[in-house]
C-alpha cells in the first residue's frame, strides 16, 4: 500500500493545485518512485489511498499498467490519517490476498513522498525471521530528533519508541524511513470509520504492551519531499548522481 491521501500542507501553495504524489522530482512524479520501487521488488498489486485532489492522481496513474503494477484505489471522502486510511483499505487488501493466494501474509506500506532504494524483499524476510508484528525501516539522519527517534538493540528490536521505553545508552538511535511491514492482525486492532495515526495513536499502545516491533536499518539513498527545499535538494541529487535503477526500468514499456 502507498499512502497518498494527505494534503501536503508544507508544500503549499504548490499542493493547492497539484496533489503531493504528482509533484515532480527530476522529471517524474513522486509516486512513480514508490511504484517503481515496489515493482522492482516483485510487487504487482498496490493499493493507493486518495483524498486531496485524488481524481488527478487517478487520471495520471490509471490502472497502473504503464508502471508494471495493478493499482487499486481506496478513496476517502474524509481524510482518515495513516491508520484510518489503512483500516479503510482493509477490504481491498483482503481481496488482493485472496486473488493472489497470499492471505495472511505481511503487508508492505510506503509513504508516497519519498525517493529511496530500500530492498523490500530483504525487509520482509527480516520481518518474518523475527516474527515481528511491525517492522519499521530506519536510517541514520542528522534530523532524527526532528522527525522522532527509535532506539534498537543489536538484534534490531525497537526498545525506544519515539522517546518512550528503554533509556539504555547502548541502543542505536535512528529515524523512520517511510516504509513499514505489518502483520494483518495489526489492522484487526484498528478502529473503523475514524481518523487516527499509526505512530501517534496505535503503535505506542502496542509497543507499551510488549508487542514485537523491529527496525531494519537502511543505509542507502533516501529523499523526502516535505518542503520545497526538500524537493529541490532531491531533484539536484538525482540529476547529479542518477535515478534509481528501477526508474530506468520504467522507461521501458512493461512486459
Amino acid at each position: 500500500m502507498i499512502l497518498a491521501a494527505g494534503r501536503g500542507s508544507r508544500l503549499r501553495p504548490l499542493t493547492d493545485r497539484t496533489p503531493k504524489p504528482l509533484v515532480e522530482i527530476a522529471g517524474h512524479p513522486l509516486i512513480a518512485y514508490g511504484l517503481g520501487l515496489l515493482r522492482s521488488e516483485g510487487v504487482r498489486d498496490v493499493v493507493v489511498n486518495l483524498h486531496h485532489l485524488g481524481e488527478r492522481v487517478v487520471a495520471a496513474l490509471g490502472d497502473g499498467a504503464r508502471f508494471g503494477v495493478r493499482i487499486h484505489y481506496s478513496l476517502e471522502s474524509t481524510l482518515l490519517d495513516t491508520g484510518g486510511g489503512i483500516r479503510h483499505a482493509a477490504p481491498l487488501l483482503d481481496e488482493i490476498g485472496r486473488a493472489t493466494g497470499d492471505t495472511g501474509g505481511p503487508i508492505v506500506i510506503l509513504n508516497s513522498d519519498v525517493v529511496c532504494e530500500i530492498p523490500v524483499r530483504d525487509v520482509v524476510a527480516f520481518h518474518r525471521a523475527r516474527r515481528a508484528l511491525v517492522t519499521l525501516v530506519l536510517r541514520d539522519d542528522p534530523r532524527a530528533a526532528e522527525y522522532g527517534v527509535f532506539g534498537i538493540d543489536r538484534d534490531g528490536r525497537i526498545r525506544r519508541f519515539l522517546g518512550a521505553g528503554d533509556p539504555d545508552p547502548a541502543l542505536r538511535e535512528l529515524m523512520f524511513a517511510s516504509l513499514q511491514v505489518i502483520e494483518p492482525s495489526v489492522i484487526e486492532r484498528m478502529p473503523e470509520g475514524r481518523p487516527f495515526g499509526t505512530m501517534r495513536d496505535l503503535y505506542p499502545a502496542l509497543f507499551a504492551a510488549g508487542e514485537p516491533f523491529y527496525g531494519y536499518v537502511y543505509p542507502g539513498r533516501w529523499f523526502t519531499a516535505d518542503t520545497a527545499a526538500d524537493v529541490e535538494r532531491a531533484g539536484d541529487a538525482l540529476r547529479r548522481d542518477g535515478l534509481p535503477a528501477y526508474m530506468r526500468d520504467l522507461a521501458e514499456p512493461p512486459g
